[in-house]
């Protein structure tokens, strides 16, 4: 197949593409390089260096004519969202649908969209959250991407344009930006490789659902070729671990001797948020392979080798 992977410079879309790479597939990346970066980008793909909001983006994508789109592009930071809930909307509302349009004008047949599994439902009534929950996003970003959600639903039932929603819980892993808001796991990785302070918000008892990329990076190469298309399916363990147990376990497997640090809480911080698997297992036939150890000593070793250490 032939197939255009948005953000596929960034940590999870970049991930997505040498899988894509590796099965045979014809990739083409387009990223914006905002917070993706170039020596992330698979030499076997075709990179152009487009935002998704532009014309040249929505040209290539008439031009090209795509068998599958696997939209990862997005803006990720959910404070941002919340400072510029303008700017948050033109990449992640717009953007999709300079896509989408696109898209409806080529016949493309399959749209791979990359959700949020935590965002989107908000504050929980019961745990986990399966994609009955309620969706109560209290933040731009998880609105945003509920919107899109929505408007694929309507390119389908209008234009007959098939999708897939992964809704991701808070995803983990190498290649993961430690610069920023997003990705607790990276940020102190990153902190306490160079000995700079790992601040824990609050008193780190707030608790998610953390899933290893390369299990996210299976649930995109199913939703490739299944027939249970035009559905949403969460993307996560359903098990919650809380901040103060990523910040112990980061701290063994790094060996450092440091107290915990807490900071004050943020603001409308999530107290709780996990999320239920079973139907991506019983239609995709997807299910986390990776236990948590193995996945954060696996990030443990890839910041290592970035700041050349054993």
């Amino acid at each position: 197949m032939k197939i255009l992977v948005t953000g596929g410079a960034g940590f999870i879309g970049s991930h997505v593409a040498d899988a894509y790479i590796n099965q045979g597939h014809e990739v083409v990346i387009i990223d914006n390089l905002s917070t993706g970066r170039k020596e992330f980008v698979n030499p076997k793909a075709r990179f152009f260096e487009l935002d998704i909001r532009s014309d040249k983006a929505h040209r290539l994508i008439l031009e090209e004519k795509f068998d599958v789109i696997n939209h990862h592009a997005a803006q990720i930071n959910v404070r941002k969202s919340t400072d510029d809930p303008i700017f948050d909307a033109d990449v992640n509302i717009l953007g999709t649908l300079n896509l989408l349009e696109a898209a409806k004008k080529t016949g493309v047949k399959r749209f791979i969209f990359a959700s949020t599994g935590g965002a989107i439902y908000g504050e929980q009534d019961y745990f986990p959250a399966n994609e009955e929950h309620p969706t109560k996003p209290i933040s731009p970003y998880g609105i945003g991407k509920l919107t899109v959600e929505k408007y694929l639903y309507y390119y389908n039932y209008v234009f007959g344009m098939s999708y897939v929603v992964l809704r991701y819980s808070n995803v983990y892993g190498p290649r993961q930006n430690p610069h920023g808001e997003a990705g607790v796991v990276a940020i102190f990785c990153e902190r306490m490789l160079t000995g700079e302070k790992a601040i824990i918000n609050g008193d780190g008892k707030q608790t998610r659902d953390y899933v290893f990329v390369e299990d996210v990076v299976r649930a995109n190469v199913l939703a490739l070729e299944t027939d249970h298309v035009n559905e949403i399916y969460n993307i996560g363990t359903g098990k919650e671990t809380d901040v103060n147990t990523i910040f112990c376990k980061l701290r063994d497997m790094i060996d450092l001797r440091i107290e915990e640090f807490h900071g004050p809480a943020k603001p409308g911080e999530q107290r709780r948020s996990v999320i239920d698997p079973a139907k991506a297992e019983k239609l995709l036939g997807w299910k986390p392979v990776y236990d948590l150890e193995e996945g954060l000593k696996a990030t443990v070793e890839f910041f290592k080798s970035q700041h050349g250490r054993e």
